[in-house]
């Protein structure tokens, strides 16, 4: 009885070895690898560059102010249509002090110039008409009483404009900013209260608005020196406005800049293209967007998977299917990639099998 259930323990072990060491060897061993296969196919290729800008109104205008001062009223908001001639702001003119006391000093001398041509020109009137002194020398007082009239409106005129900005007499107004073109007020730096310069040779001025036509936009972007040369104006582009996701907008590219700026290490070109504005859209001044701009295109060419491709010095193969699993690599002529596949010239047919890498 021990020597058999000896024996049965011995089996036992034996068994429970013999079946572990099977499950571990089951366990080790590697399943077999199954390449994914697939075929070239028909495609439109577009090879194409991206040139990030802004949409910008072509014509924008700063609105500045003739005289130095404070800003004493603004008569617009941004926003809102101006027309050319329209009142943007009145500015408050704080005189120079020497400016005025001048104008003053003139303005007491032509008082009394005149007075003084005034009474000699009655006198010599009354001399005249009694036939005592001649038309001619009458004519001499007469012209130097009409100068001396000039004088004190000419001086009555400045002193209004240093004190006012504006003159009554000859209704002329310098201390009114108006618009200088039809469009959209889209800017007022300015506050009531606001000290400005006025714009003349020697300084730009302080803008007081800026005013814009905002039906004719234009996309104002860079592109790289690796790609400027494959541009042309006229070509199309295919604008993508962050503000504006769903919406995509078609512009004509209208100009190439001569002169790159380096930028982050790299050669920038600006572009300008003009953006055919869709009915009932408004795009307003600002918006970043993208253009894609077509360089070269394929229309249904044989192409496959750029991934795919497997290169070894100045050649480019590919691993096709021969039998089951079975891949020998063939050399391939390619042409056009945008980037994610690439078109077939030579090497492949329709019916081919190739490995995916």
């Amino acid at each position: 009885m021990k020597t058999v259930f000896r024996v049965l323990l011995v089996l036992i072990l034996i068994t429970s070895f013999v079946g572990t060491g099977y499950f571990l060897y089951q366990k080790s061993k590697e399943p077999p690898v199954v390449f994914s296969t697939e075929k070239p196919f028909y495609t439109d290729i577009i090879y194409k560059t991206v040139a990030t800008g802004s949409i910008v109104p072509r014509k924008e205008i700063d609105l500045k102010s003739q005289v130095s001062g404070v800003v004493e009223k603004i008569f617009v908001e941004a926003g809102e249509i101006a027309k050319e001639g329209d009142i943007i702001a009145k500015i408050k003119i704080i005189p120079d002090v020497v400016a005025l006391n001048n104008a003053e000093a003139n303005l007491n001398a032509a008082i009394i110039n005149y007075k003084n041509a005034e009474k000699e020109m009655n006198r010599q009137k009354k001399l005249y008409d009694d036939k005592i002194i001649s038309e001619f020398d009458f004519n001499r007082y007469m012209l130097e009483y009409n100068l001396r009239r000039q004088e004190l409106d000419a001086a009555e005129n400045n002193l209004d404009l240093i004190k006012e900005g504006a003159s009554k007499k000859s209704g002329s107004v310098s201390n009114l900013v108006r618009s200088t073109a039809d469009g959209m007020i889209l800017d007022v730096p300015v506050k009531q209260g606001t000290f400005v310069i006025e714009s003349n040779t020697f300084n730009e001025g302080t803008t007081i608005a800026t005013v814009a036509n905002m039906n004719e936009m234009i996309f104002e972007g860079k592109v790289d020196e690796s790609e400027v040369g494959k541009l042309k104006e006229g070509m199309g582009l295919l604008l993508t406005i962050g503000a504006l996701d769903k919406e995509t907008f078609m512009a004509d590219l209208e100009y190439i800049s001569p002169k790159g700026v380096e930028e982050e290490g790299a050669i920038q070109f600006e572009i300008k293209a003009a953006i055919n504005l869709k009915e009932g859209t408004f795009l307003r001044a600002g918006y970043s967007a993208n253009a894609d701009i077509v360089l070269d295109k394929r229309d249904s060419v044989l192409a496959i998977k750029e991934s795919n491709l497997i290169f070894e010095e100045d050649k480019i193969f590919v691993e096709m299917e021969t039998g089951d699993q079975v891949f020998e690599k063939r050399e391939i002529e390619t042409g056009l990639s945008d980037g994610i596949n690439i078109e077939i010239l030579s090497g492949l047919d329709p019916d081919d099998e190739i490995k995916k890498l």
